[in-house]
């Protein structure tokens, strides 16, 4: 059964396309990753501050299996990180992770 894990993640105002920005420079990062099915990045349209990281995955087992990999440490490293440089500041100002799973849905046809 597919699951559904997404990261609220808080931005200050002016720093969305900052953080649209990082998520491109690392994109595909975990496509390969076994029972990966879907990646989307959320960015709001009304006065939030949460911008959505929606992933979905086979099964419980692949998202910890990903959470684990060198390619999960590796992903969350910026370019200059990985050039030798140091990190940059965070964008954000809180993260947090929800769980689901699908109950239900339509897919048109």
């Amino acid at each position: 059964m597919t699951v559904i894990k997404i990261n609220a993640i808080t931005v200050p105002a002016g720093s969305g396309d900052e953080l649209a920005h990082r998520f491109a420079a690392r994109a595909g990062a975990v496509d390969g990753a076994e029972g990966f099915e879907g990646f989307e990045l959320l960015r709001p349209t009304d006065e939030r501050a949460q911008w959505l990281v929606i992933t979905r995955w086979r099964d419980e087992e692949s998202f910890q299996g990903w959470l684990s990999s060198p390619g999960f440490s590796e992903g969350h490293r910026s370019a200059v990180e990985r050039a030798g440089g140091d990190a940059p500041a965070p964008v954000s100002t809180h993260s947090e992770v929800w769980n689901y799973e699908v109950a239900g849905g339509s897919t048109p046809g």
